[in-house]
């Protein structure tokens, strides 16, 4: 749900050849972004309870777990995102803690991450923090991409807008230039029909993301349902695409909850010895939301 995608300006052409292939319709697109950034950082105005993220296109209920899968460099690949009932504090703002697991070929794990997400006033979901685990052959090598807002001057970037529209300017998700981490985004459709494994939707929301950072990374088309989220990832012009459709959607039961809390929480205590000087700069993660029951 939080995958950092790294991507070149597109060209016209690409765009074509990307709706052809896919079949989706023209009508609803805006002009994809050609600058090499996205403009500065929104200020960030907490929510009365922040922690508490119901934005109609990125919802995040606890106990929610998608599961997609796809390929990414031909590879099967798949993406397991769980949103947990922990929140941490970061900048004196309570965030909800969303767990997410890459597996490569095998189901091995290639990278386990916790994202920190708040909402704003106006209802938008913001990215306040990432500590993404990297592991090599299912062995942990470190966290170097870790980066929380307030520190080493990272800033708390847009993860989905409160409204977004064709006309709705492109926004930054983040801004972390010790890592090299400015990613943009920007509404490219909506109102599209896509199907993925688990159904068909209308109405579709689709952003386009790239990372003026790397060039080589091409863009990615995310597709969003309204009170759902995420259903497909898409790869433009990108040197190791990623394709990926939601496969599964599961409402855990306490125990199962608690499973993944516990997985988190690991996650949580090894940041501190792995990344104390950025990570070490959050609260620690604690259980203080509640699942709907099952």
């Amino acid at each position: 749900m939080t995958m950092r995608i790294p991507a070149t300006p597109l060209r016209v052409l690409a765009v074509a050849l990307l709706l052809t292939s896919t079949g989706l319709a023209v009508s609803g697109t805006a002009t994809a972004a050609t600058s090499p950034t996205c403009g500065s950082p929104h200020a960030f105005h907490p929510a009365a309870q922040p922690d508490l993220v119901t934005n109609e296109w990125l919802p995040l209920t606890p106990g929610t777990q998608f599961v997609l899968k796809g390929t990414v460099d031909g590879q099967p690949h798949e993406i397991r995102t769980t949103v947990t009932d922990l929140t941490k504090t970061v900048g004196g703002t309570r965030t909800i803690v969303v767990l997410d697991q890459d597996l490569g070929p095998n189901g091995v794990i290639q990278e386990a991450e916790l994202a920190l997400f708040a909402q704003d006033h106006a209802g938008a979901v913001r990215a306040l923090g990432e500590y993404p685990e990297v592991y090599e052959n299912g062995k942990l090598t470190g966290a170097p991409d870790t980066w929380i807002t307030g520190v080493d001057g990272a800033i708390a970037g847009t993860a989905m807008l409160a409204h977004p529209k064709l006309t709705s300017p492109a926004y930054l998700q983040g801004l972390a230039s010790s890592i090299e981490f400015d990613d943009c985004a920007k509404v490219f459709q909506t109102g599209q029909h896509v199907c993925v494994p688990i159904g068909c939707f209308d109405n579709v929301l689709v952003t386009d993301e790239w990372a003026p950072n790397d060039p080589a990374g091409g863009h990615h088309r995310k597709y969003y349902v309204a009170g759902l989220g995420q259903i497909r990832v898409d790869a433009v012009q990108d040197t190791n695409p990623e394709v990926l459709h939601l496969t599964k959607v599961t409402h855990l039961c306490p125990k199962a909850l608690g499973e993944w809390r516990e997985e988190a929480l690991k996650l949580d205590n090894r940041g501190y010895k792995i990344s104390p000087d950025v990570f070490g700069h959050s609260g620690h993660a604690r259980s203080t939301l509640t699942a709907p029951h099952c």
